[in-house]
Parts: C-alpha cells; structure tokens; sequence
C-alpha cells in the first residue's frame, strides 16, 4: 500500500472566507516504511497571511512574495498523491483547503476522486477517549520527541504524523521476535498455514528460560514499551 503523511499551512482558517494554502508537506510510505520520497513547497497566496495564522506557523508575506502560485505546482503535487491513501490530522481542514484550490483551477478533481483518506485525529479520538489528541499530546503519549518542533511547519508535521501514525496503528506490520538479524522465526513460504498434529505424537519437552534468558525478554519488552506505550505481553 501506498501512504502519504500530508500536513499544509495556511493564510487562516476558512477557505470559504478567502483563505490559501501557503505550504504543503507530504512524506511517502510504501508498506508502512518511510521511502525518504517526499513533496514540499512554499505557495504564494495572493493575499495577506493573517496575524492568528502568522502566530502558529511563523510564515511572513515577505517571505512568500517570490514563492510559486498554486496552479504552477498544482499538476506535479496531484501526481504526487494520486492513488495513495493520505493520512491526515483533521483532515477535513486540509482537505478542504485542496479542493478549494483545486476547484479554483477548474479542470481538477476532487481529493477524494484520486485518493483515499484516512484521518488520523478521528482514530485517535476513537483510541484515546476523552484525552487531548493533538500532535503534541500524541507525541508525549507515545514518546516521540519533537521538542524541535517550535512553529508549525508542514513538511515537519507531516514526518512527525507519519511516526504517530505508525506506533498509533501497531508499529511494525510484523515483529520479528529474534535478536539477530538473521533467518530465524519460520519459513516465510508457510505462512498461514494450518499443520495438525496426530493424536499418538508424544508430548513435547518443555524448556524453561534461564535467568539469562529472562533478563533478554525483560530487556525486549522494555525496548517494546518505550516505543509503543505497553507491550502486550505485560497488559
């Protein structure tokens, strides 16, 4: 599958009121793993950056006076996303502010027409009831350290989601229980399939851990609850 962790900047917050995208920040992921492919740009808006917004992202109007207009990136940034699922913090927020700038341009789709979305405040919501979910909150509630993070930036934003996103949704697609880097852990040709046992198959020996190999478990499972906030084996 193919993901893009998407964030953007803006000259406030209603497009309906006049308001334009002035960053966007994407990362690529490919089977849940980061392909260090990603998309960003600066856009001129046309129109002053209002105070409010200035405040949370600390991007200026002089800044933005020798940046690009919407419609000279508008194709490659479409082709970027096109086919992939997005993974967005507030999406309807971004998502809004792309077709509105897309409609603006009046031969392109909708984001939805091209691609999937998935919005990763509703998921977390849905995980953490009643607690704050913001990007902040979540990189403290998962260990995340972002204390880089001064302003808000999109193409920033989006590689800190994209490690949100993985530890929130179950960290790796699949764990590999051996140390060693090597082959262990099955032949991967088999996988998925069911052997049955015949009934006159004599109990196996059970082998029980040393106190060696208990302080290796122990050792893991604290490297587990670091990176995703408690390992199943100790809930």
């Amino acid at each position: 599958m193919r993901q893009v962790v998407l964030d953007t900047e803006t000259t406030g917050i209603d497009p309906k009121q006049g308001h334009r995208i002035i960053e966007i920040g994407c990362v690529e992921m490919i089977g849940r793993k980061l392909t260090k492919r990603h998309f960003h740009v600066y856009i001129n808006p046309d129109r002053e950056v209002e105070e409010e917004a200035f405040q949370v992202h600390g991007i200026s109007n002089e800044f933005l006076a020798d940046k690009p207009r919407f419609h000279e990136i508008a194709q490659e940034f479409l082709d970027f996303i096109r086919g992939a699922e997005l993974i967005i913090h507030n999406a309807p927020f971004d998502v809004g502010f792309m077709d509105h700038e897309f409609s603006m341009l009046g031969n392109f789709p909708k984001t939805r027409d091209v691609c999937e979305i998935f919005d990763s405040l509703v998921f977390a919501r849905k995980k953490h009831p009643g607690a704050k979910n913001n990007l902040d909150a979540l990189c403290r509630r998962y260990g995340i350290d972002n204390s880089h993070r001064e302003l808000h930036g999109a193409l920033l934003d989006s590689e800190i989601l994209a490690d949100v996103y993985l530890l929130m949704t179950g960290g790796q697609t699949s764990l590999g229980l051996s140390m060693n880097d090597g082959s262990e852990g099955g032949d991967s040709d088999n996988v998925g399939e069911i052997r049955r046992l015949s009934p006159d198959r004599p109990m196996l020996k059970v082998l029980r851990a040393n106190e060696t190999e208990m302080a290796a478990h122990e050792e893991r499972l604290d490297l587990i609850d670091k990176k995703s906030g408690q390992s199943l084996w100790r809930s």
